[in-house]
């Protein structure tokens, strides 16, 4: 079960808003907790949204009652302070205010920019530097690239001579740069955003990605041209020698002779059968078939042929760095709409460096919101200390890593300097210069930190159906431990009770149509093991809990023990076993061989056991019904009827 939902048992899935009062009376109070009226009203509201015949508000307050009584119990027995409770409500709690902690018009934006860039493919060159592991390299690498663009600018050096000298991009520098047409949210998002917001016959300025350094030179820019689906069959050239490629010249002419015959409405199939038998690619498993695919994801020479060519209509035979092709264009697509797009840009947007967007938006609102500042004459004693000191260091620690002097101002909450000083590193000394700006780093990121903090703490009262939710998720955790404990495992475990709880309702139980079979299959790979299985049997005593454990110990894997009691119809097995039935045919799996044990025919149940489904759900209610009883006497409720009335005749 869910622990999540387990208040659900109320209340139901459909969520409701309630709106938020300035005037929320306590409804009830139950243990001495009081239990606001809009708690009552969502619920209430949110149960009778999926009823398709509501319930009154007195039908309700009843089953409300109880609900709030069994999460007293939880609270007295101090579920809610145990650290398994803490962690799995704080997860779900953080679940739920995510989506608060965002701005979502910045996701928009994105969103849109993302839409609006798919419309045009871009040309573009780049220049690059990879990025090292070492720091000072990669600062060096940025100034010389940023020298290498104003000698461009310059009119010094041309792009092109620039690539293929100093790019570090190998695929293409003895192309002057090239890449060609690009097409939105294939690309760092750095490099895409240089490269559709420079002009074209521009240099952007240096752009760093995850590989490395660049600058881009916009060529040219066209309309999107969307994506095709065609088939090819190839013949290699790459690594053959010169009469093998010209071997495979005179084939792939051969195999496009043949294509060029076939009719309009034969040439689809009759591609598709040529590409599976006589390909040298990968995907003539599918009939050539290489699926969608746009600007920019095949070699230059393939997509300007596969893109030149009509829906329906086969290439001459074409050549690229691989080998010869003759291309079959299937079908084509244009730019979908931004709804049909929306969930791939989104999913783009999510694994790049603006999935952290809208966080960061939402942060620095928040500082604005609840006036988050620096208290400046502590953070003047801490960085005079530094100073002093001649760095951030062990000392400093000392005066301030305990110190519950406020350093940030939140809301109306301060933010003592030790917290603070948890983000400053702790094993390297640093000057006095470096200190302060790593100091001055970490409170710009506790700033953030803080107000998110904040702004958690107090969410549910900025956003009551948002409190409501969180709400409910806690009780419904304690819903479940503790019914748990008193009703479902209880009955699991109790086996004495639920016995004892059978022998007092036999006769609610001795209603059945026909007799059964009661006793045990035991299955085994081979006959071998079956008659040792049968000898270890007859020479041991066992009572009923013994034999599975007996057996497993002495065959371990090779045996498989099943209790069962069933009545003829019920199991074909059982029926030729014990109601002289036919021998089923064998089933496809290693048990192939089986025989009866301990068994025989009962015509009424002898024990819980025997009605274990049904026994075990009819002593649950009893023992629900038990402890509802109990907690209605251990802890007093008192109902405000006045306020209840307010509600009912609206």
């Amino acid at each position: 079960m869910n622990k999540r939902f387990v208040s659900l048992a109320l209340v139901a899935t459909t969520l409701f808003c309630a709106s938020a009062k300035n005037n929320d009376p306590v409804l009830m109070t139950v243990n001495g907790k009081d239990v606001k009226l809009s708690e009552f009203e969502y619920l209430y509201n949110k149960n009778n949204s999926q009823q398709s015949q509501k319930q009154s508000i007195d039908e309700y307050i009843d089953m409300f009652t109880t609900y709030k009584l069994k999460v007293a119990d939880a609270e007295a027995a101090g579920i809610d302070t145990t650290i398994a409770f803490r962690n799995e409500f704080n997860q779900h709690r953080n679940e739920l205010v995510a989506p608060y902690l965002k701005d979502n018009s910045v996701m928009e934006r994105l969103i849109n920019e993302a839409y609006s860039r798919m419309q045009e493919d871009v040309d573009v060159s780049h220049i690059m530097f990879h990025l090292t592991n070492d720091p000072a390299y990669n600062k060096q690498s940025k100034a010389r690239l940023d020298s290498i663009r104003n000698e461009i600018l310059n009119g010094n050096a041309t792009f092109e001579e620039m690539a293929e000298k100093h790019s570090t991009d190998k695929s293409t520098a003895n192309r002057g740069g090239r890449m060609g047409f690009i097409v939105a949210n294939k690309w760092p998002y750095p490099f895409e955003k240089a490269a559709f917001e420079t002009k074209t016959g521009q240099v952007s300025n240096v752009v760093e990605t995850f590989a490395g350094f660049h600058i881009i030179k916009v060529n040219d820019r066209r309309p999107a041209r969307g994506q095709i689906n065609a088939k090819h069959i190839l013949k290699l050239t790459h690594g053959k020698s010169p009469e093998d490629a010209q071997k495979a010249k005179t084939q792939i002419d051969s195999l496009y002779n043949v294509l060029k015959s076939a009719s309009a409405t034969e040439l689809n199939a009759q591609f598709s059968n040529v590409a599976s038998s006589e390909s040298d690619c990968g995907s003539k498993q599918r009939g050539g078939d290489l699926g969608w695919f746009g600007v920019g994801q095949m070699v230059p020479d393939f997509e300007t042929a596969a893109f030149a060519l009509n829906d329906g209509q086969m290439s001459e035979p074409i050549q690229t760095q691989f080998g010869w092709h003759i291309i079959y264009r299937v079908a084509s697509k244009g730019i979908g709409t931004l709804e049909d797009c929306k969930q791939e840009i989104t999913s783009v947007i999510n694994n790049d460096d603006r999935a952290l967007m809208p966080e960061k938006a939402k942060k620095e609102a928040l500082k604005k919101e609840h006036n988050v500042s620096i208290i400046k004459k502590n953070y003047d004693k801490v960085v005079k200390a530094i100073n002093e000191n001649d760095g951030y260091d062990s000392v400093v620690i000392a005066k301030f890593g305990n110190s519950d002097m406020p350093l940030i101002k939140v809301g109306d909450e301060t933010i003592p300097v030790k917290d603070v000083l948890k983000g400053m590193p702790k094993s390297v000394k640093m000057a006095p210069v470096h200190s302060i700006a790593q100091f001055n780093s970490t409170i710009d990121i506790a700033l953030g930190y803080y107000a998110v903090e904040y702004e958690k703490k107090h969410i549910d009262k900025k956003h009551p159906e948002l409190g409501h939710l969180i709400n409910e998720y806690r009780d419904g955790i304690l819903l479940f431990e503790i019914s748990n404990r008193n009703v479902w495992e209880k009955a699991a475990k109790d086996k004495v009770g639920l016995e004892q709880y059978f022998n007092e309702n036999r006769a609610k139980y001795d209603n059945w149509k026909s007799p059964k079979y009661k006793g045990f299959v035991i299955f085994t790979q081979n006959d071998s093991v079956m008659n040792l299985a049968q000898e270890f049997l007859n020479k041991n005593v066992l009572d009923v809990d013994s034999v599975a454990p007996a057996l497993r110990k002495e065959f371990a894997r090779n045996i498989r023990v099943e209790r069962v009691i069933a009545a003829k119809g019920d199991n074909a097995i059982v029926d030729y076993i014990a109601f002289n039935g036919e021998k089923p045919a064998p089933e496809k799996n290693k048990w192939q061989y089986y025989f009866g044990y301990m068994g025989r025919i009962i015509t009424s149940p002898e024990e819980a056991a025997d009605v274990r489904g049904i026994v075990t759900s009819d002593y649950q209610a009893k023992l629900e019904a038990d402890w509802v009883k109990e907690i209605k006497q251990k802890y007093p409720v008192k109902i405000k009827q006045k306020v209840l009335n307010s509600i009912k005749n609206k």
